[in-house]
């Protein structure tokens, strides 16, 4: 399990746990600006101390082979895979180098210990001024909050007033820093593979021209290299769209933070200050403690925590809720406070202490209080609004206009699909071809008013406004699944089979545009489109997740993916497949039990049919995974 993303609507709530997660990722950046401290000081030892050549490349070797890039989610891909196993080949080449006791090239500088110092001073080194900013800034709110909520409830309103006013515009800066933050340090992760491999695959290219048989070794190396250079160009790539997706979220989750709050398991959840009673003469404190509170169950969980004290967890307590009662002001010498009784502790009552008025109305509400006028700190998922898009027969009409005019006009076109047209002329035609009047006046194979990246860009536009994606919510996660793992076989089957469950117009629609794709890609010397690229451009296209969050941007990459293995394979994934039998009987014990029971087993599987089975995909007599 890699690092866990950092969810920008986590800054709000500032938990425990998000604290936890932000300094794992701080950790991993200090263990890499460490490790390149290291390999620059090996590299000037090497460029420097020809005499001691060979311990040099040794050691350098040694921190290539032990070094591993930690990845942001639970899987990476194979070009991720490739980049992380490169630092082991370069060591590898390291050995076969010393053996021959060649000299280095004098070139080391430039290619690679300038490109380091400028990739741990420039990124590395912003992220720490960022990360003392955010603690200065983390130690300045909370502080403020403790002095704010200590203010007497009698003071003059207006005093009051211009308190939490100064108040809030702190808590908003600090939330506008933590988001900046979070940014900054996933960029800086996903960032560090291509920005540190590339100097690395420049250094060993220039070896090859001062060794003795750097021609024959370059020559053994070359395939590799071909390879690795395009891992680093396809996780760059999808970098570049992680990113602006990334930032994208970011700026929603700044205008309308109460919008995008994630669904949680909890009612209600963040920081209260809890009143604890000490026997006279030593009065009462206030800790804070971070809440946590299930309505079905009733069930209310506080932990201390304390961000000043190291962030260290103490230990937690658990009570059934019997009531909530709001505080008056007249009756303790704190605001926002209220008082929880527990069911399970006749005559333990708890004061508590919200950051604001809003807070307290917020807790009284999911608490069963008297003050429930605001929304629950659980929110739903606010659906995607629906476009004027549909999977009908005008749909149809505009895919196949589209592909038409593209194939007729610019299937050489370099960066087709990448370059977009100007966006109101990509609305007015898209505004037309949606018009049943207007729809057939448009000729988009002879007319010169439409651009090729305005055709291409409308057609990107109307798939993205479809109210769900080619690919459906449903099957999201199902298709994510396999481009994380296992064989290409068996990736390739496990889309096949999932292609055949989706609905007939979606398959219909998704076999006449990866049909074209295929042949883009085909096209790929003129055009420039790989099919990496086209996966880069269609994955988020026909693919998104239901809800936005960080980790689901993460697996962004493998959207493309999946992307990547429809265009490669389009004729093995649209044939239909009739499966005639059943299950083998000893295979049954092992059958998922949710899934519903076959016929009766007959006859011995084919090897279509175990792949099937291995997956996971019930086969039954005459079951067809295309109807």
């Amino acid at each position: 399990m890699g690092l866990q993303p950092l969810e920008f609507s986590d800054c709000y709530l500032d938990s425990p746990w998000f604290r936890e997660r932000i300094r794992a990722h701080e950790a991993e950046l200090e263990r890499t600006n460490k490790f390149i401290k290291e390999l620059i000081k090996d590299g000037k030892n090497l460029i420097a101390a020809t005499k001691s050549l060979s311990a040099a490349q040794r050691k350098f070797a040694h921190s290539l082979r032990d070094f591993k890039f930690e990845f942001i989610g639970d899987a990476e891909t194979d070009d991720e895979r490739c980049i992380d196993a490169s630092l082991r080949e370069f060591s590898n080449f390291l050995k076969n180098l010393e053996e021959q006791r060649e000299i280095m090239a004098l070139s080391v500088t430039e290619t690679l210990i300038k490109p380091l110092e400028k990739f741990r001073k420039e990124q590395l080194g912003a992220v720490k001024e960022e990360k003392k900013k955010f603690d200065k800034e983390t130690e300045k709110n909370y502080s403020l909050i403790d002095k704010h909520l200590n203010l007497s409830a009698k003071k003059k309103d207006s005093h009051l007033q211009e308190a939490d006013i100064q108040v809030e515009q702190n808590r908003q800066h600090f939330y506008e820093l933590s988001l900046e933050y979070v940014c900054k340090l996933q960029e800086i992760q996903e960032r560090k593979k291509f920005e540190f491999v590339e100097p690395m695959l420049s250094f060993f290219q220039g070896m090859f021209t001062f060794y003795h048989q750097g021609h024959e070794l370059a020559k053994d190396f070359n395939h590799y290299k071909m390879e690795l250079q395009i891992n680093i160009q396809n996780t760059r790539n999808r970098f570049e769209g992680t990113r602006s997706e990334v930032e994208e979220l970011m700026n929603k989750i700044r205008q309308n933070p109460k919008d995008h709050k994630r669904a949680s398991q909890f009612t209600a959840e963040g920081y209260l200050y809890v009143q604890e009673k000490r026997p006279p003469p030593f009065g009462s404190s206030w800790v804070k403690h971070y809440c946590m509170y299930r309505k079905a169950a009733k069930k209310f969980n506080i932990i201390p925590f304390e961000h000043r004290s190291g962030g260290k967890l103490g230990d937690g307590e658990v009570f059934f809720l019997k009531e909530c009662t709001r505080r008056h002001t007249d009756s303790i010498d704190r605001r926002f406070c209220f008082d929880v009784e527990a069911a399970d502790r006749p005559g333990v009552s708890l004061t508590m202490q919200a950051f604001s008025e809003e807070e307290r109305k917020q807790w009284l509400e999911a608490l069963g209080g008297k003050e429930a006028l605001f929304p629950s700190f659980n929110r739903a998922i606010i659906p995607r609004p629906e476009g004027g898009a549909q999977l009908d027969k005008m749909g149809f009409t505009i895919l196949r206009k589209c592909i038409s005019a593209v194939e007729t006009r610019g299937i050489n076109d370099q960066g087709l699909y990448r370059v977009v047209g100007v966006s109101s002329k990509v609305q007015r035609l898209l505004s037309m071809l949606m018009d049943v009047k207007t729809c057939n006046e448009v000729d988009l194979e002879n007319s010169i008013d439409w651009e090729v990246k305005t055709i291409t860009s409308a057609l990107k536009q109307y798939l993205r406004s479809l109210p769900e994606p080619l690919m459906t919510y449903e099957l999201h996660g199902d298709f994510i699944v396999p481009a994380k793992s296992g064989s290409p076989e068996s990736r390739v089957n496990a889309v096949h089979f999932l292609v055949h469950k989706l609905p007939e117009k979606n398959k219909e629609m998704l076999d006449i545009l990866v049909k074209h794709l295929t042949n883009v890609s085909n096209h790929s010397k003129q055009n420039l489109m790989t099919v990496a690229n086209l996966g880069v451009v269609f994955g988020p296209t026909l693919m998104r997740p239901q809800e936005e969050t960080v980790a689901a941007i993460m697996d962004l990459k493998f959207q493309n993916i999946v992307v990547e293995i429809l265009i490669e394979n389009h004729e093995k994934v649209t044939v239909p497949i009739f499966l005639r039998r059943t299950l083998l009987p000893a295979a049954w014990t092992h059958f998922p039990p949710h899934l519903p029971r076959l016929p009766r087993p007959m006859g011995p599987l084919d090897q279509t049919e175990t792949t099937f089975l291995q997956m996971g995909v019930p086969l039954g007599i005459g079951h067809p995974l295309r109807k």
